[in-house]
């Protein structure tokens, strides 16, 4: 029994309509079929339109071909129940309930293995994500990168790939002069000194309180012997504490931290830049370098080395991205804010540049995230009345629902993030009703261990009511089809969609079923069926991050 059924089903199906089309001479090479989920339940499971497509080929008309196809069909060899034409020529198709239950069984046999998939086949992806300077508190679109790259390197694991999670520390450019120097001004406020607070400095509450843990383990040290370097290092340290606290309670945790400085420590850029040197990527311009990434398919070339010697951040980027590269990566993607869209071309170019192919990266954008409270977008914190930020967000509405309502649309879409909808506690609220879907379950079982009974898993179904399960099972079936899409194409928010989908099957089934009754048969049968159901709902839910509560 594969873990991918409803694949092998669908295969099957085709093999069969593909050989029946043979038989009755109007196959060609290009025909494509297409199987469906047609939108009213009364016209089957699947559907086709393979007979319309072939009515030219065979000069009749598509509901005469579409007979001639069911008179030929094996619904033995398919696993089908019904196959019909129907409408205008449609074929439908009805599975058998009694192999669909089969999945009940190998999702009980499997567990949390059951939707994996080899898609992947190992190949190992570097993900690099949020990579937020270390100068202050995330705010709402590093949250939306985080939950949606966390989730996503969840998601291709399951497909088979092997994913390394990476946090690029930006420690090394101006921000992080701008950031000590800033935390220096506090320094000498505390001391009633005189300050010199420029444009570009930070003016957050974290600041001050770097320059209070200066004041109190050093004194007044620095007052008249201030240390660039130091302020750097001590800032950094405090502040990079503070951003992986604020992702350890987003339920987000990296497998690396890359430090920009190490590229510096180990002459890494200067290399880089001999490397475009070498390779005739550059030209010299008005006194500044440039790199030629118009030859590909930027639309202007970039300058990497300004007339004043300096560089500019392109330049480390290109070096962090041959380090990427001599990792030994099969491929990498980066997650960038909506401001990125312009990089794009010009980074691709690079890796070519130093030796890669510009298709081994992906570049995914992720786009604004509004706060919307009673239809008014929401600009400050409740809490401090500034900008708002993850960690506002976490302590308003919690990780979980935030999480679930990052990753439930598509990256590359705007979003409003609804602060009411968040906090509900009904069914209008879809991480609330996911996860009461689990805790219903969980409370099932609960009622059947206060009546004394003593559960055992059935291996076959012979005392419920098969069609009422369908749905679930249908849905339950279509797991690692959704793995394998959501990974394939990096779209997170299809896992979400799934959620709510066997969530909705779920709570349909058990307000028309009563599963505990005096028959233990039958209570058994039902409940074998939906410990499946926890299963697949707990791990798709864990894939985003999101946890399965037992009880609500």
């Amino acid at each position: 029994m594969s873990t991918n059924m409803i694949k092998d089903i669908l295969e099957n199906i085709k093999e069969e309509l593909t050989r029946v089309v043979k038989e009755l001479g109007y196959y060609s090479d290009s025909l494509e079929i297409v199987l469906e989920i047609p939108k009213d339940k009364g016209n089957g499971d699947y559907a086709t339109n393979v007979a319309m497509r072939l009515a030219r080929v065979a000069r009749k008309a598509p509901m005469m071909i579409a007979t001639e196809i069911v008179e030929k069909f094996d619904k033995v060899k398919t696993h089908v129940s019904n196959v019909q034409a129907a409408g205008s020529g449609f074929i439908n198709f009805t599975l058998d309930i009694d192999y669909l239950l089969q999945v009940i069984l190998l999702i009980n046999n499997e567990q949390e293995n059951y939707g994996k998939v080899n898609y992947g086949n190992g190949k190992k992806v570097l993900l690099e994500f949020v990579s937020a300077n270390p100068t202050g508190y995330l705010h709402l679109g590093h949250g939306r990168g985080a939950a949606y790259g966390d989730s996503l390197a969840n998601v291709m694991n399951k497909a088979g790939f092997d994913v390394d999670k990476e946090h690029y520390v930006n420690d090394a450019g101006n921000q992080i002069t701008n950031m000590a120097l800033s935390v220096y001004e506090r320094y000498k406020e505390l001391y009633g000194l005189p300050i010199d607070f420029k444009e570009d400095y930070y003016h957050g509450k974290e600041i001050i309180t770097i320059a209070e843990m200066i004041k109190a383990e050093y004194d007044n040290k620095f007052l008249d012997n201030f240390d660039l370097e130091f302020f750097k290092e001590f800032g950094t340290k405090v502040l990079l504490g503070n951003l992986k606290k604020d992702l350890e309670r987003f339920n987000v945790t990296f497998d690396n931290w890359f430090s920009e400085k190490s590229l510096y420590a180990t002459n890494a850029v200067e290399k880089t830049l001999k490397t475009l040197h070498d390779g005739d990527f550059t030209y010299i311009k008005d006194d500044a370098t440039w790199l030629k990434t118009s030859n590909y398919t930027d639309e202007k070339d970039r300058v990497i080395v300004k007339s004043d010697g300096s560089y500019t951040y392109l330049l480390p980027d290109i070096a962090y991205h041959a380090n990427k590269l001599s990792r030994g990566y099969d491929h990498l993607i980066d997650v960038l804010g909506a401001d990125h869209h312009g990089y794009i071309d010009r980074l691709k170019a690079a890796v070519s540049m130093v030796g890669g192919n510009s298709n081994l990266i992906d570049v995914e954008i992720l786009q604004m995230v509004r706060v919307m409270e009673d239809g008014v977008e929401v600009k400050m914190s409740k809490r401090s009345g500034k900008a708002i930020t993850l960690i506002d967000l976490i302590e308003e509405v919690g990780s979980d629902a935030l999480r679930y309502f990052y990753v439930s649309k598509a990256l590359n879409t705007q979003m409003d993030l609804d602060l009411g909808l968040m906090k509900k506690k009904s069914n209008e609220n879809p991480v609330f009703y996911a996860q009461y879907a689990h805790a219903r379950i969980c409370s099932i079982f609960r009622t059947m261990e206060t009546k004394g009974y003593n559960f055992k898993e059935a291996n076959s179904f012979e005392h419920i009511n098969k069609d009422a399960t369908k749905n679930l099972c249908l849905t339950l079936l279509k797991y690692p089809m959704v793995i394998e899409e959501a990974a394939s194409k990096r779209l997170v928010h299809k896992v979400t969609h799934y959620i709510d989908e066997l969530a909705y099957a779920l709570h349909s089934y058990y307000n028309n079923e009563k599963v505990v009754s005096d028959d233990l048969e039958q209570t058994f049968e039902k409940a074998t069926i939906l410990k499946a159901v926890s299963i697949v709902l707990k791990d798709a839910l864990a894939l985003m991050g999101i946890s399965a509560p037992t009880q609500m």
